[in-house]
């Protein structure tokens, strides 16, 4: 399958250096592939590969190659160093496409300055529209999205065991490899209790303190941990709502997984997480490939009233989003904030709904509608 960002870097590798980052085994290495069928002398380099290694370290792939893929460049000591010298000094026929996930998304916040040389694009898994250019019936990928996620192996399989020996297998090298960049040996045990605890509190706001009393460690050594999952694309926080930014920053995150097949949680819970990882999809690609400011949060004020999710463009609500099962009726959540957020557009999602209908200004979308309805 072609993923969604395939046009977009197409495009842009012929201005400046492509950033590619996302989740292990979500398809970076798949698509860079894909895009180098569109070049005449392309050439892929993994460091993890010790040949590989030698040749980057050396700079000898060759002068006429015009497309030239690094992939886990960032394990190289001073590799933004070592990739703005090459950039900078690059035949001017030749295209550079950077791949990775984890350190490699630390490249904006320290260190020599790329500033001008490169697009940043952040691959994400399959979302419900991508799974209908498969030409599969949209209600199967639906169940489906929900039952396994939308990680390509696990969701494109035909096989319920090698699903499971997947997400087994996955979950393993990420804590036994992956979390050793970041942490220590002796922190790896917490970090994957910590793992287990936060996959059934998906959807609810975290307390770093209560986190903390469960593992007998202190609530920063909590936020930290939370950190090093969020860098390795295992889990992703969505803020509370506020004007002001840094009462926000106080309150309490709700967490998600990118992965909706290993939550802990019955239907409900993983309609919301999909829902929720196909949101922060779609606003970082705005983001990335339109240069659209789109934050993701929920509300939630002090008499308890929340909305699951809150868009904003700009600091300005453009759209609050309810999740439901089944049809019922419209939350009165949704009805409290209508009535002061008049520029806002208000929608429920609902996963048994056959039609769409409109109540008193307030759309009622099944979920395929509205998943469909998004930009990827």
């Amino acid at each position: 399958m072609r993923r969604y960002l395939y046009d977009n870097i197409l495009k842009d590798l012929s201005k400046k250096m492509v950033f590619l980052t996302g989740p292990r085994q979500v398809g970076k290495t798949f698509l860079s592939k894909q895009l180098m069928q569109e070049f005449k002398e392309p050439i892929y380099l993994n460091f993890d590969d010790i040949e590989d290694a030698k040749i980057i370290r050396n700079k000898q792939w060759p002068l006429s190659a015009d497309l030239v893929v690094l992939d886990e460049l960032h394990k190289l000591d001073g590799w933004k160093r070592f990739i703005k010298g090459v950039y900078d000094t690059r035949p001017e026929h030749q295209s550079f496409l950077i791949t990775g996930s984890a350190r490699l998304d630390t490249f904006r916040q320290s260190g020599d300055s790329l500033a001008g040389r490169y697009f940043h694009y952040r691959l994400n898994p399959i979302s419900l529209k991508e799974a209908a250019n498969l030409s599969q019936d949209v209600h199967v990928s639906l169940q489906k999205l929900l039952n396994r996620g939308g990680f390509p192996e696990p969701f494109l399989s035909q096989d319920e065991e090698d699903v499971n020996r997947w997400r087994i297998q996955y979950y393993t090298d990420l804590v036994r490899e992956d979390i050793l960049d970041f942490g220590r040996v002796h922190e790896i045990r917490a970090i994957k209790l910590l793992l287990e605890l936060l996959r059934s509190k998906v959807g609810s706001p975290i307390s770093y303190t209560s986190l903390a009393e469960d593992l007998q460690i202190s609530p920063n050594t909590v936020k930290r941990y939370i950190d090093i999952l969020q860098s390795l694309y295992i889990i992703f926080l969505v803020p509370p709502y506020h004007k002001n930014i840094a009462r926000a920053l106080q309150k309490r995150p709700k967490v998600y997984f990118y992965d909706t097949g290993y939550i802990k949680g019955d239907e409900s819970i993983r309609f919301e997480n999909l829902i929720a990882v196909s949101l922060l999809k779609n606003a970082q690609y705005l983001y990335d490939a339109k240069g659209r400011q789109i934050n993701l949060y929920y509300l939630r004020d002090k008499e308890g009233r929340e909305i699951d999710f809150v868009l904003s463009e700009d600091e300005s609500l453009t759209l609050m989003i309810e999740v439901k099962l089944n049809k019922g009726i419209v939350s009165r959540h949704l009805r409290y904030y209508q009535s002061r957020f008049d520029t806002a557009q208000f929608v429920q999602v609902v996963l048994n709904l056959d039609k769409k209908f409109i109540s008193s200004g307030v759309d009622v979308v099944p979920a395929v509608d509205f998943l469909m309805g998004l930009e990827v």
